[in-house]
């Protein structure tokens, strides 16, 4: 049984676990803190292959592609493990507050239209029968029935049991120090601790990923960048749609919680959450959605999205046969997950992708 080594136990790493594990390889994931703790619980959620991803080609095809794979995708970890992932497929509504928003909306929705993809224009009027909490001082919205939602902690951990339930190994609270090789090939992980041998290794580190060392050059490093979230509560809910803004978002559950995001902060590894930052999303969603001034603060934290320079994800072969990218997916993380681990699961396999990743090769 050949064994792969994942480097991250985020949803990249542990999705693709449950992928290969499906196919029956034996898989050992290491994780510096625990699975699902970082970037993906710090995430909204939201499946906007419409809604979050600008201009054309691969990068949006792969989105799309990823989006229309998650209800079947959710169905399996929730018929194998028993979890909720908090699915939610009412759409997402791009609001426009002012007439400069109103023509970026309208560009938009032309160039959407011109793909097949499902958009609906509304007015005012017709924005706020959908969804009522909305200000009567907005233009109109795109309606993209489309996009959807799924709850990130609930997703992590229906992952992080599918994989143990499947056999898959977790090594918690491991540090990687750096990728074990000979000549030009991938032969194992060395942690703190020990070297830990496979004949096939992922790199799903997320922010973390450009720390691992002893690895030749990639077509670009990963860097967080933080993102500050504020999570209020409403009950009975008050709000049914995603609510998408060109100065940040709201996402309401079904249980009442509603988030809402974010700010884009180069400041390193620190997850500091601040005043200003709050007050920028405080202003934000209130601007949009008038009632949530009424909402009960319950929550707030911060994030670390992994970044590249050219803003594509690493994705394939790496530089040394044996080693493969699953990371730099910055905003679309959750999103692309579906996607991200069928393409590690045939690239391991020895089969070609079933995307083209031509875009996102790491070397």
């Amino acid at each position: 049984m050949e064994h792969v080594v994942i480097i991250g136990a985020g949803v990249m790493g542990t999705a693709t676990a449950f992928r290969l594990l499906q196919r029956g390889f034996q898989v050992t994931l290491l994780e510096r803190a625990l699975p699902g703790a970082e970037s993906s619980a710090a995430a909204a959620g939201i499946l906007g292959a419409q809604s979050e991803v600008s201009g054309t080609g691969p990068f949006l095809e792969l989105c799309v592609a990823s989006r229309g794979m998650f209800r079947g995708f959710v169905d399996d970890l929730e018929h194998l493990t028993g979890i909720c992932c908090g699915y939610e497929d009412s759409g997402v509504l791009e609001v426009a507050m002012d007439p400069a928003e109103g023509r970026l909306a309208a560009g938009r929705a032309e160039w959407m239209m011109d793909r097949n993809l499902r958009v609906e224009i509304l007015d005012r009027d017709e924005a706020r029968k959908l969804e009522p909490g909305l200000s009567e001082h907005i233009i109109g919205a795109n309606y993209y029935p489309d996009d959807h939602q799924v709850d990130p902690i609930q997703l992590s951990r229906a992952l992080t049991a599918a994989v143990a339930k499947l056999g898959g190994r977790f090594l918690s609270g491991t540090r990687v120090v750096g990728i074990v090789s000979e000549g030009e090939h991938a032969i194992g992980v060395r942690t703190e601790q020990e070297v830990i041998h496979g004949d096939h290794i992922v790199l799903a580190g997320g922010a973390w990923s450009s720390l691992v060392q002893q690895m030749p050059p990639l077509r670009t490093k990963v860097k967080p960048m933080s993102g500050q979230m504020l999570q209020v509560e409403m009950r009975p809910p008050a709000m049914r749609h995603v609510v998408y803004g060109y100065k940040g978002y709201i996402v309401p559950r079904a249980d009442g919680r509603i988030l809402m995001g974010s700010t884009l902060e180069d400041r390193g590894f620190d997850k500091a959450v601040t005043i200003e930052g709050l007050n920028r999303i405080s202003a934000m969603a209130l601007n949009m959605v008038p009632l949530l001034a009424q909402a009960r603060l319950s929550d707030s934290w911060a994030g670390l999205r992994p970044a590249t320079e050219d803003g594509q994800p690493l994705l394939g072969q790496g530089p040394l046969q044996g080693l493969y990218l699953a990371t730099g997916h910055y905003r679309n993380g959750i999103l692309m997950t579906p996607a991200t681990a069928d393409i590690m699961a045939h690239l391991i396999e020895g089969k070609p992708s079933p995307w083209d990743i031509t875009s996102f090769q790491p070397a």
